[in-house]
């Protein structure tokens, strides 16, 4: 991995805290600014959102931030009145530090339904703040890790208003993925200058095409959190509306680094062995590109049938049809990284599946549909399933 610039205005930290039940491990994270940032966050659509969701939700609103305080090993989710004290005294835990409760954002991840061990975090503070640092992003992506098997970190550098800007972030997520809104745990910093009205336009679009588009079970977790901090410290005018050269500028170098943590947490899925980008073309609307690409990406068989190299291209006209959309079969193809399997609803014969399984058995690939309905685009990033993400799921408690 390439080296991470240091984003102006910003420190980055990550250390033990003792939350997690087997210890060893860095559990307290914290990107904190050097002063007041503009910020901007999408969050969860789970009825059952988590105690820092709803804590969190409602500061982002407020346009500025100083800090994001997270935590693994517990999610601090369906924890009533408790978890909702537990949330706010997390909040507060840098306050005897100079940053005010009303400036942290709070994020918490791991098992649901166990309290959150505060004092704990209010105890590491002082030690965390300590250890935040502009080069920490990796202190930080460890910190915020559960069954992720390797840190998420991405970047992009480019030009906005004649400056040079950069955007970083971090995220988590391996398992309960499939966001309703953006990711599991995600945080950007830049150093561009952005109002927050524009800040949340781009955050949300970007979501759209990176962290709502990754799945690899399935279900959506009660703590998803995306946020971005802008510390302005790149100087130039501020982006102030949601349109014009600066807002494209910036927008891009958003989306971008979203998509590649996106994708980082698609092929890190529980178990995973392959990345695996599911393409519908040629839908006759956008949702109907999104409805058959995530049918598919989320078929247990085709995921299956994916992990084996298996080109078993019925499994994929099972899951296209099974959409409730009257898609007409004699339109549909079927290829695997320019391997042709199915033309006009038919398979092409066993030589077509030996070609198709050679590109399976790479550890990156794309199964491509065209529905031959339109001219709708829409790609979902997803993993195979292995007998491993079986293993890691019975015994998460364990």
């Amino acid at each position: 991995m390439a080296d991470i610039p240091a984003v102006a205005g910003f420190r980055w930290g990550g250390v033990e805290a003792g939350i997690r039940k087997h210890g060893g491990r860095p559990d307290l994270a914290l990107l904190v600014a050097d002063g007041p940032a503009a910020c901007a966050g999408v969050f969860t659509m789970n009825d059952m959102a988590a105690a820092p969701v709803l804590l969190s939700r409602a500061k982002a609103a407020a346009g500025t931030a100083r800090a994001v305080l997270a935590n693994s090993g517990c999610a601090n989710a369906c924890t009533g009145a408790q978890g909702m004290e537990a949330a706010r005294r997390m909040a507060a835990a840098l306050e005897r530090r100079g940053i005010d409760a009303s400036e942290v954002l709070v994020a918490s991840t791991g098992v649901i339904g166990a309290p959150l061990p505060v004092a704990k975090i209010e105890a590491a503070a002082a030690k965390l703040l300590a250890a935040a640092r502009p080069d920490g992003i990796r202190d930080f992506a460890r910190a915020i890790m559960t069954t992720d098997t390797r840190e998420k970190i991405a970047f992009r550098e480019g030009s906005v208003s004649g400056r040079r800007v950069t955007v970083a972030g971090a995220c988590k997520g391996a398992g309960m993925i499939m966001p309703n809104m953006a990711t599991m745990l995600g945080f950007l910093a830049t150093d561009a200058a952005a109002e927050p009205g524009p800040l949340q336009a781009m955050l949300r679009e970007a979501a759209a095409d990176s962290f709502n588009a990754v799945t690899v079970d399935g279900d959506t977790s009660t703590n998803d959190t995306l946020c971005i901090l802008a510390s302005g410290r790149a100087g130039g005018p501020p982006v102030r509306e949601a349109s014009g050269g600066a807002y494209a500028a910036l927008r891009a170098l958003v989306r971008e680094v979203c998509v590649d943590l996106a994708r980082a947490i698609a092929a890190d899925g529980e178990g995973a062995t392959k990345f695996i980008e599911v393409r519908v073309e040629e839908a006759f609307s956008p949702y109907e590109a999104d409805v058959v690409a995530r049918r598919i990406a989320n078929s247990p068989l085709v995921k299956t049938a994916c992990h084996a190299a298996d080109p078993n291209w019925g499994r994929i006209m099972a899951a296209i049809g099974a959409c409730g959309l009257t898609i007409d079969p004699q339109r549909v193809g079927i290829s695997v990284d320019g391997a042709d399997l199915v033309e006009r609803g038919v398979g092409l014969g066993d030589e077509a599946e030996r070609e198709a399984a050679v590109q399976m058995r790479k550890s990156s690939f794309t199964l491509l549909v065209k529905l031959g309905r339109g001219s709708e685009v829409r790609s979902i990033y997803t993993c195979d399933y292995s007998a491993e993400y079986v293993k890691i799921n019975a015994e998460y408690r364990t």
